[in-house]
């Protein structure tokens, strides 16, 4: 069965409702974007992309918190059938785009979580945020829940790298190479800080 169908027969009705939020999500954070432009700022965001998550996600995640493999538990009990993430240049445009994001009167900020302030131990370093949405229908109103993350470019990067080993468990000297990960978060994370620096001093120039 491919994806798209194993989607639909898991995720049910509710498939056209977190298409919907996915949609509004993107579509919101675009026009954020243009506003930010109209109004003479720079646009903090390199691009932005989002998902569903897979049903064979879906059921994985659910066995592991140990809690029911059903459609109401997976629209309920965890929050990222529906995710984006947003991809910065710099870590000031992140947390610009975090205040502007919990200015939406619309959309309820439950929990958010700086793993830039606070990386993992492995390195890891996003902002997470998880929200919920109205989605209005003919006779009611729902209520969805989105994960957004946020990150720089730099971050983005290595967390690609990280998912991938990750999932390799074949290949030799994990260990090493988580070390070697760690390593390179740390140097990215400087470099992040020391090129949002440069910018700073240019953009103060053009002044």
């Amino acid at each position: 069965m491919d994806t798209g169908e194993e989607n639909k027969d898991f995720y049910q009705d509710a498939q056209v409702l977190l298409e919907s939020v996915l949609q509004e999500l993107l579509l919101r954070v675009n026009l954020l974007r243009r506003y930010q432009v109209l109004y003479g700022q720079r646009d903090p965001v390199e691009h932005c992309k989002g998902r569903i998550k897979s049903a064979e996600s879906m059921r994985e995640k659910l066995a592991r918190k140990g809690l029911p493999v059903t459609l109401e538990s997976a629209l309920n009990d965890v929050y990222d059938a529906v995710g984006i993430r947003i991809v910065c240049q710099f870590v000031d445009d992140v947390y610009r785009m975090v205040d502007i994001l919990k200015r939406q009167e619309d959309m309820v900020l439950v929990k958010e979580k700086d793993f830039i302030k606070n990386p993992k131990p492995n390195g890891y370093r996003s902002y997470h945020m998880i929200v919920k949405l109205p989605v209005h229908l003919p006779d009611c109103t729902r209520e969805l829940y989105a994960e957004i993350q946020l990150r720089t470019i730099a971050m983005d990067c290595w967390a690609a790298l990280e998912h991938e080993l990750k999932y390799k468990q074949t290949i030799p000297n994990q260990e090493l190479l988580q070390k070697e990960l760690k390593r390179c978060s740390d140097e990215m994370a400087s470099t992040d800080l020391t090129m949002q620096t440069i910018r700073q001093v240019i953009d103060h120039h053009e002044e």
